[in-house]
């Protein structure tokens, strides 16, 4: 039993929802700093304001691929998932510009991403149930297309608003500017609509068809069956890498404590503790045989693919740049190439309009060559295209700290969105051969790890180093940002593919 080749305007109905997805994305890429310096944040306090939402999205992505992985109803497998994050996502965004403090800005974006990632993370695992593995690349680059379209709209909206139709974008300290309040109830309408397009337009598998393909799949790679000895050994490597991380986390805890270093340090080794306690308390169960949701989703962590470990590298370097630009282009862009740090002026608030144009014109261009990277990639391969592109990205992100004018700006970005478009369909192409089926949803939520813990990285690091390497300087970070995507693409050529597949538990 195979999959069906699916039509070209199947494939578009199955990912249109992804425009909506990104059109809120967007929006919150690229006005959450600016919300957030409006109502009074400091620029070394807008990464750990941003810290919340990686932090929901990395207990929610996998736990939310685990149960859509089990789930059936009548609107189906993933799509129930991708219909209660777009409703929870659209309430979000119409709350987010009226936030009348900034602690109620950093709660709605903790709601906002969690909600995105409901809907987001489902789809990724959509495009390997659905298509048949000669598909997949065009699946994974339809996604990138909508990811790029949705997000050149959802990012110019503030700009189009001020310049286009006159709405205001400037407001009394503490309020949040109208151009960005309709940008934002815009985002959620559009986010709604696509998303309930795609949950009327596509259809699934049952449980029993994709039953029959799994097995299928399994005796095709020949899978390597898992041994009592192999079990025990398992159960052992993960309470040593639990014991290892506690003590780490907890001695690391110990020294920014005692040398009173920055307390956003402890979200990354408190957090390491928590892991490593999880891990062994997993392996004590597992060693009484108890086998449930919590022992599944903590173990197969540990028992990811070869190719996803390897990825994981690529993943984080990458991220770590991108979310560096996330959170100091803004800050970049006025302070050091227009000079301007006060949100009240206009000077300020046209050097802000003109960031989301930047970000426009990255997304433009990752939607541009959505469907060229597949082509090179079949000239070459998968690795020396993404290669190719991450570096063209890191180039574009260092530039920054030379250019003078907004022409100049509009430049550094191509090379950004060369690189987005490939962190959005390589990878995934390289890693989709690698998984079982039956636990699709799962690891393209595990993946994930590798976008959150970065951004978790990222905000828990660049704020100290701005404020006290850098003498509050954000372009900085968007040096360092180049350097890390320049790294991830070297990283790309270790990885290998490998479509053996490991069945544990």
């Amino acid at each position: 039993m195979q999959k069906r080749t699916l039509s070209f305007w199947e494939i578009w109905n199955m990912s249109f929802g992804f425009l909506g997805i990104q059109f809120g994305f967007a929006l919150q890429n690229a006005n959450t700093s600016r919300i957030f310096e409006t109502l009074g944040a400091d620029v070394d306090q807008i990464p750990i304001l941003w810290i919340a939402a990686p932090v929901t999205g990395l207990v929610v992505q996998p736990i939310i691929g685990y149960f859509s992985d089990r789930t059936w109803t009548r609107l189906g497998r993933r799509r129930p998932y991708f219909l209660a994050g777009a409703i929870l996502s659209s309430i979000a965004l119409y709350i987010m510009p009226n936030s009348p403090t900034l602690w109620i800005a950093a709660g709605t974006l903790w709601l906002m991403d969690a909600s995105i990632n409901i809907s987001m993370e489902p789809f990724r695992a959509f495009v390997g149930d659905n298509l048949p593995a000669k598909q997949r690349t065009l699946g994974f680059s339809m996604q990138s297309f909508f990811i790029g379209t949705g997000a050149v709209v959802g990012s110019l909206l503030p700009y189009m608003f001020s310049n286009w139709f006159g709405i205001s974008n400037t407001a009394p300290e503490g309020v949040i500017p109208d151009s960005v309040k309709w940008s934002f109830y815009v985002g959620g309408i559009v986010f709604l609509l696509t998303v309930l397009w795609t949950v009327i337009k596509s259809k699934e598998y049952t449980p029993e068809e994709l039953a029959a393909f799994e097995k299928r799949d399994k005796e095709a790679a020949r899978p390597v069956k898992e041994t009592a000895a192999d079990k025990e050994k398992n159960i052992k490597n993960q309470l040593y890498a639990g014991i290892a991380m506690a003590v780490i986390g907890a001695v690391v805890s110990w020294y920014i404590y005692a040398n009173s270093l920055t307390k956003e340090l402890y979200i990354l080794f408190v957090g390491l503790v928590i892991v490593g306690v999880l891990f062994m308390l997993t392996s004590r169960l597992r060693k009484k045989n108890v086998k449930n949701g919590f022992t599944v989703i903590v173990t197969d962590m540990l028992n990811m693919p070869d190719t996803m470990k390897q990825l994981a590298w690529v993943q984080f370097f990458s991220w770590f740049a991108l979310f560096s630009m996330w959170i100091y282009t803004t800050a970049a862009v006025t302070g050091h190439v227009f000079g301007t740090t006060d949100p009240t002026s206009e000077l300020y608030n046209d050097a802000a309009d003109w960031v989301p144009v930047m970000f426009t014109v990255y997304n433009g261009v990752a939607a541009a060559v959505a469907f060229l990277l597949p082509v090179m990639a079949q000239k070459t391969n998968n690795k020396v295209t993404h290669l190719i592109a991450l570096c063209l990205g890191g180039i574009g992100l260092i530039s920054i700290y030379f250019l003078s004018s907004k022409a100049g700006l509009l430049l550094s970005m191509i090379g950004v969105g060369i690189a987005w478009a490939s962190i959005l369909s390589l990878p995934y192409a390289m890693l989709s051969g690698s998984l079982p089926s039956a636990k699709m949803g799962y690891y393209m939520g595990v993946f994930n790890f590798f976008i959150v813990i970065p951004q978790i990285v990222a905000a828990t690091i660049l704020g100290y180093l701005v404020k006290e390497i850098f003498c509050n300087e954000p372009v900085y970070a968007l040096i360092i940002g180049g350097l890390s995507m320049i790294l991830s693409g070297l990283l790309t050529l270790r990885v290998k593919t490998n479509k053996r597949l490991n069945i544990n538990e």
